[in-house]
């Protein structure tokens, strides 16, 4: 099974962007992580993060035909993203939304999530282990 974790802006601050938020770990720290639990599942991982909304249409679009789902933290584009919406729905691929953070429980406007609804499932506030929970959501929903 092959998926694609996609990770929005400022996730490649992680352990310097507001630490009591989202954690003292890295961006490196969530890419071992992602590498090692989809090892350890039989699921052959690529991960991309990008602070350009194109940038992850792009990715998404070209997941066509690649990879069987698609993980996506799409971060602040979480509230703001038409297009990554689209693009998830054009696709039609498998996918599930992750945020480290409850975004239920923060800010008003993080609410509102534009990719997820054309994602099957979000996981939300349960850090690193979010991207687990999907990926092994996706492994057994595919039968893989």
């Amino acid at each position: 099974m092959k998926l694609l974790f996609l990770n929005g802006p400022n996730l490649n601050m992680l352990g310097i962007r507001e630490p009591d938020i989202y954690g003292r770990k890295t961006y490196a720290d969530l890419e071992a992580y992602i590498k090692q639990f989809c090892a350890e599942n039989g699921i052959e991982a690529t991960i991309f993060q990008s602070n350009h909304e194109g940038a992850l249409v792009d990715a998404i679009q070209q997941a066509l035909g690649v990879y069987d789902g698609i993980v996506i933290n799409p971060a602040a584009y979480t509230h703001t993203s038409i297009a990554i919406l689209d693009a998830l729905k054009a696709v039609a691929l498998p996918a599930v939304e992750v945020h480290l953070s409850d975004i239920s429980k923060r800010e008003e406007f993080r609410k509102i999530s534009y990719p997820g609804m054309a994602c099957e499932k979000t996981f939300a506030g349960f850090g690193f282990e979010g991207y687990k929970m999907a990926a092994l959501y996706l492994k057994e929903r595919l039968g893989k």
